[in-house]
């Protein structure tokens, strides 16, 4: 009898979470659409655990992920494609004028990185300016997305050396800074290493930390000297926050 209710233990066990599954996939149980794995992202919704899931998908989803990028309030125009050549080039990628804040010079970046982009302007760049600084951003300043070259600042031995950066595939972008809209502006290379209670480097910081939730990568100052004057974001296929 004790092997019996074991044997019961066990097949109830798995048996929850099957049935939960096909509540799901049958839709006899609804859930909101930020909670369904299955479901599209849409960029203004609050990130959940689920975000970075979905944010993955997209890579494979050209066309979910232009649905993504059309329900933020990014601006961008889709571009054609440009065939690699020795490993440069980029697929699925958008012209980038507006985030809605001011970008500087217009940048080509990957769809996917540009659904990140948009998801961390507004769940963590202007939470982030206005608790901190007391003020909206209204300009990013940048260096750049696409460019054809290898990791900045690798070494063979210990990052791969000559391998191609994600900025080489249009998948990556480096933030320098921000204007506030009382005209303020905030540096990474001259505000970074401010004390740790100035409001600059408190922003800085809560923006730099925050974009971990929406990328896979996020490189600062405190990485290595290639990075003391910006930030990189990019979705590649690793993982690093620092």
């Amino acid at each position: 009898m004790k092997h019996l209710r074991v044997g019961w233990s066990v097949l109830v066990a798995w048996a929850v979470p099957v049935l939960v599954v096909i509540a799901f996939i049958e839709q006899w149980i609804a859930l909101p659409d930020r909670w369904n794995p299955w479901a599209p992202l849409w960029p203004q919704e609050p990130p959940t655990l689920l975000t970075s899931y979905k944010l993955a998908r997209l890579s494979g989803d050209p066309r979910a992920c232009t649905a993504a990028l059309a329900a933020s309030k990014l601006s961008f125009a889709t571009v054609p494609d440009r065939p690699l050549a020795n490993g440069c080039g980029w697929s699925n990628a958008v012209r980038v004028t507006a985030l809605p804040e001011r970008v500087g010079p217009p940048f080509v970046v990957s769809c996917p990185a540009a659904v990140s982009l948009a998801m961390w302007e507004r769940h963590v760049l202007q939470p982030a300016a206005e608790a901190t600084l007391g003020e909206r951003v209204v300009a990013v300043d940048h260096f750049g997305s696409y460019a054809c070259r290898d990791i900045a600042g690798a070494t063979r031995r210990d990052e791969g050396g000559d391998h191609r950066s994600e900025h080489a595939t249009a998948n990556a972008l480096d933030v320098a800074g921000f204007v506030l809209a009382d005209g303020r502006t905030v540096s990474v290379a001259r505000d970074w290493h401010r004390p740790a209670d100035d409001p600059r480097r408190r922003f800085l910081q809560a923006v730099h930390d925050g974009a971990c939730a929406f990328w896979n990568v996020v490189l600062g100052p405190d990485y290595n000297p290639a990075h003391h004057d910006h930030f990189h974001f990019d979705p590649g296929r690793y993982r690093a926050c620092r």
